[in-house]
Formats: C-alpha cells, structure tokens, sequence
C-alpha cells in the first residue's frame, strides 16, 4: 500500500510516467483514506467509487498505451457540491436539493475530465455556499482534520478538509467572500482565487453573480498551478523544484494595516506572516510597506453586493420553504430583503473605484502580500468565536476587485492549528503570484506539512 510517497500532483504523474505507480493504485489509495479518515471529518456527501476505479483502469491503459492526455491524466478530483457532475447529485449541502441530480457536468469539469483527471466525489459546503457550519441540516458540516473540534473555514469547507487529510490531491471550490482561501488557510493547503472570470461558471449554483469564483484547492503550490493551467487553458510555466529560486528584482508590497491596524491579528499568525516575509526578502525580493483603504470599507462594500444578490436568488425559495433552510443561511441571507436598489447600485458603484485604485497600487509591485484570515480556526463549540471569526479576515477586498490571490501555510500554532498568509497579483497574473509562492515553499517546506493524522498513517 502506498503511505508517503506520490502525495503531489506533480509527484503522481511523474510517477505514471515512470510506471512507479499507477491510476488505479492512487485511486485506491484515496478511497482507502476516505474509509479510514472521513467517517469523524465529514469531508464527502458522496463519493463515487465505481465510477473513479473504472476511470482509474481505462487511464490506466491509455497511459501504459502511450496515450498521456495532460499532468493531470490520472489524476482524483473531487468537488465543492455546489459544481454539476454529470449523473451525480449536486445538493449544495441543502434539504431543497435532496434529489438534484445533474444532467451535464459543469464547465469546469469537462475541462478536468477532457484532461483525463478522475472524479471522485462530492464534497461537503456550507448550505448553498452561505449557509455557515449548521447542525440542523441531514449531512453535519466537515471538521478539521488538524483538530477535529475545530472549524474548518468556508464555505468550501470539504473541500480543504478533503485535501487536507490526503483524500484527494486536488479539490475544486468557490470563492465568493473568500471561501477558497479561508479554508484553505483553515486547513493548511494551497487555495486560489484565481482573477474573476478566467474559469467559467457554467454549471455551478449562483450565490453571487458579481463576485462568484471557481478555484482549485491543493497540497502544495506547483499542483495548484497545474490544475489552473487546465482549468483556465494558460501556461503559468513554474520552474522545476531542483533549487529554491531568486526573487531577486521582485517587488512585494504588504499591506500592513489589515492585519496590524483595522484588525488585529492573533500574534501567532502576524509572526509567521512576518517570517515568511523575512524569508522572501532573504530570497532577494524587494519588500515595502504599502496602505490601501480601510479594510472595514472593501467588507461592507462586498457584504452589501454578496447578500443582496444571494437574497435574490433565493427570494421565492425563502418564501415556500423557509423552515427546510438552516438557521445560519436564513440569518445570513434575509438581511439582503431590506438593502434598497440605490445603495446595491452604490456599491457596485464602489467596487469598480476600489478596483481602479488597488490596480494602481499593483503597479508599483509585481505582488502584495497580507494576512488570509487574522487567526488560527476556532472550536465548533464556541459559538462567539465562531461568529467574530466571519469578519475577521482580508480576503474582502479581493473578491471585490476581481484580482488572483492565493492563501499559502506559513506554519502551525502552539495548539497545532494552521497559520497562513495571502498573494496577491495582478488581474491575469496568476503567475507571479505562483512564483512567490513557490519560492516561499521551498524555502520553507515544513509550513505545507499533512496533518498528524496522515503523518501518522506514514509511519
């Protein structure tokens, strides 16, 4: 049975190559993980285990046969289950799509299966994308596979976990308000909202149609950027991992008063955020302290578009089954009733004024960097720590302006939990953004360790 080896994207396939190992072997390997790990995590409301050994043993042969379609042929997936799969069910984690069961896979899908990768699975979300980790929906919500008593983020919230334990090399979730990278930061992988627009929405449930993002979830950086590659149909070109690169020439800007100023960030996430940062500057990039506009104005800004166009798509819903909603979807979500057409109109207004004014920022940097969340995941059980947490974040003002950023680990807590910083580029310069990235992993590999579980499981 394979344990430790062939855990990356890059790792799998270069090991097909080679005929080390094969499809159908990682394919087992990922089911017999989910056996093992997901009955206390909650990662997957379904997972497709016939379809995902068939499709193993027919790459299986296109791949001895010479017939490699793609770095991801062969490779599992699973998704965020508000994405369309073919034959599958798409519940968005919700009583009020019990028996949806899609017709045709969504776009994004058909681009991964067109590459030869392997669905796997539907993987657990806050109801409808919104809803918050609810206790009172049929399926409970996903758990922290560092710490089970603790909050996974959201809303793609299987989708860290899933990737997060190993069960699968790569996941797709949403980015609407940063449900991507938070958790991703969560759960101490690689989360990309990549720029607004670059990967297609057709086949996905709408939450908001004004900041609604597909992006791919992984263990580590160069896995991240393949599976962008084929999702988005670009080349981000990432050198091979022989030596950490030079970041000599690079400018990086930090915006500070995020994390240091509107909020303050736990001191265990400031301080690997800093140490990161040390780390980048000793790679030879050029690091300066930039300010933007209070955090506090992108998050209003961005709730104001995001609830008042997740309310409109639930409108007639909320109305004719208002009890089968949970709790946490019906408080976040009713709010969006009372916000008048002038102020959405303002606020879209406002978004494109914050663009303008971040894509000047980054003209003078080729990256910023900022906290993802402002701290480490808190207990299911504490309810207002809970709550606080859902605005204590930056992710805000990324959503808002459309521009790619990536939430990367830089290390762990004193209690085990996941720390995390976020990379910002410019729009359709996923690139750069991948580039420190991976300079920063190298140099620093112990951040994007597995848990303890799957250490564990390696001996």
């Amino acid at each position: 049975m394979l344990m430790g080896e062939f855990e990356t994207i890059s790792e799998i396939s270069a090991g097909y190559v080679s005929g080390e190992v094969s499809p159908s072997e990682i394919v087992a390997r990922c089911l017999g993980r989910i056996e093992r790990f997901d009955h206390s995590l909650n990662a997957f409301l379904c997972v497709a285990r016939d379809h995902a050994l068939a499709a193993a043993a027919t790459a299986d042969a296109e791949i001895r046969a010479g017939r490699r379609l793609s770095t991801l042929h062969g490779i599992p997936f699973a998704l965020k289950d508000i994405i369309d799969r073919e034959g599958f069910a798409t519940t968005a984690h919700s009583r009020l799509l019990a028996d949806n069961v899609a017709a045709r896979s969504a776009a994004c899908v058909r681009k991964l299966e067109a590459a030869g990768a392997i669905f796997l699975g539907k993987l657990a979300t806050h109801e409808f994308a919104i809803g918050g980790p609810a206790f009172d929906l049929p399926v409970p919500p996903a758990r922290n596979p560092w710490n089970r008593d603790h909050f996974t983020g959201g809303s793609s919230s299987g989708s860290g976990v899933a990737v997060a334990a190993r069960m699968v090399p790569l996941a797709l979730g949403t980015d609407t308000n940063g449900s991507v990278r938070n958790p991703a930061a969560a759960c101490g992988i690689v989360g990309m909202k990549p720029t607004r627009g670059l990967i297609s929405l057709d086949g996905v449930i709408e939450l908001s149609r004004s900041l609604d993002v597909v992006g791919p979830m992984t263990s580590d950086v160069t896995g991240n950027a393949l599976a962008l590659d084929v999702l988005a149909g670009i080349s981000t070109t990432l050198p091979a991992k022989s030596s950490v690169p030079s970041l000599a020439g690079l400018r990086i800007g930090v915006i500070r008063r995020f994390y240091r100023h509107d909020m303050i960030a736990a001191p265990e996430m400031d301080a690997g955020i800093e140490s990161a940062l040390g780390v980048l500057g000793e790679l030879g990039a050029e690091i300066s302290e930039v300010d933007a506009p209070p955090l506090s104005e992108f998050a209003d800004c961005n709730r104001v578009i995001l609830v008042a166009e997740a309310y409109s798509v639930h409108r007639k819903s909320l109305r004719s089954r208002y009890a089968d909603y949970s709790k946490s979807l019906r408080e976040r979500v009713l709010p969006g009733a009372f916000i008048q057409a002038a102020d959405y109109e303002a606020a879209r207004r406002l978004q494109r004024h914050f663009t303008s004014g971040m894509n000047r920022i980054l003209d003078g940097f080729d990256v910023l960097v900022t906290a993802t969340n402002l701290d480490p995941p808190a207990r299911f059980d504490q309810d207002d720590v809970l709550t606080a947490q859902y605005t204590r974040h930056a992710r805000a003002p990324f959503s808002l302006t459309g521009h790619p950023a990536l939430s990367v680990p830089v290390g762990v807590s004193a209690d085990g939990l996941p720390l995390a910083m976020q990379i910002i580029g410019k729009h359709h310069d996923e690139r750069s953004v991948y580039r420190v990235a991976l300079a920063h992993e190298m140099a620093n590999p112990p951040a994007f360790a597995a848990p303890p579980l799957v250490r564990g499981e390696r001996g």
